[in-house]
């Protein structure tokens, strides 16, 4: 099913995973999936390969995985600015013939000794897929605090127009620990013009090490709660985790309580975490 359309009746509640790597492989990962599917997602989006490396192969055999053996309607996700023109043709015609309808178009990090790629930007993905096939649901990226490489606020809405002018389909949020800075994003993307759904990113905190590596890659900033459960426990794992998690699920009933199109959660493989937040807000 197309996850655009799932939009139109419900409030969609949907999960992260990433492609198995080192010694995880796919049977392992069948296990995780037993655990999510009895979580009822609405459906699980799969990252570009592991490790960020632009092979695509085990994004799209998990996706196949998920949609032909669980029953799950997945998302691939699908980066550009370190592909060309074939290989991402390619990995469209591999999930079309898996039949999986769903994308979350993405321009992805650069990697060092790559040449130079046919895209530069999501949006110009986004309108390349829907020219090669116009039957596949797109999901976009969007950013609350803004990208971490726009200059400006103001620029990143209008390149986010841009990815819904393209042919977005919908949008799902980078991850945030302050709710206010999502109602401000959502406030500026509809005076915008966008109108498509957006479903607000989450991921509960776990760690310093795991913060400070989010902080860095996508710019995320840390209110003083934060801070104040990440000192507090900060020698006290299963606590922390606790405290985590019950943060999350916080800002999940928050969010639902005002207006937010969907929820998405950065699970990270470890369906205990889903499971945790969905039993605090009574899902």
């Amino acid at each position: 099913m197309r996850i655009a359309d799932k939009f139109k009746d419900h409030i969609p509640v949907s999960f992260e995973i990433f492609p198995p790597k080192g010694e995880l492989g796919v049977d392992t990962l069948r296990s995780i999936l037993d655990e999510f599917k009895a979580l009822e997602p609405d459906y699980i989006s799969v990252t570009y390969s592991a490790g960020g490396s632009g092979n695509s192969e085990k994004t799209v055999e998990l996706v196949n995985i998920i949609e032909n053996e669980y029953g799950i309607d997945a998302s691939a996700h699908l980066t550009c600015i370190n592909s060309n023109i074939g290989e991402v043709r390619s990995v469209l015609e591999q999930l079309k013939a898996d039949g999986i309808e769903n994308i979350l178009a993405l321009r992805g990090d650069r990697i060092d000794g790559k040449s130079p790629s046919d895209f530069h930007y999501a949006s110009e993905l986004i309108s390349y897929i829907k020219k090669e096939n116009d039957k596949f649901c797109i999901g976009a990226a969007c950013y609350p605090e803004g990208h971490i490489e726009c200059d400006s606020f103001s620029d990143d809405i209008r390149h986010l127009k841009e990815k819904q002018d393209a042919g977005a389909d919908f949008l799902v949020t980078q991850l945030f620990f302050e709710n206010e800075l999502f109602y401000t994003f959502r406030e500026k993307a509809v005076a915008a013009g966008i109108n498509i759904p957006i479903e607000a990113g989450i991921m509960p905190i776990l760690g310093k090490t795991q913060v400070s590596k989010m902080i860095f890659k996508c710019g995320a900033s840390l209110p003083s709660a934060i801070i104040r459960i990440l000192n507090k426990y900060e020698n006290d794992p299963d606590s922390l985790k606790k405290a985590g998690i019950e943060y999350a699920a916080e800002q999940i009933s928050e969010l639902l309580s005002n207006g937010a199109d969907g929820i998405h959660i950065y699970s990270m493989n470890r369906p205990e975490i889903a499971r945790d937040i969905l039993k605090i807000i009574g899902e």
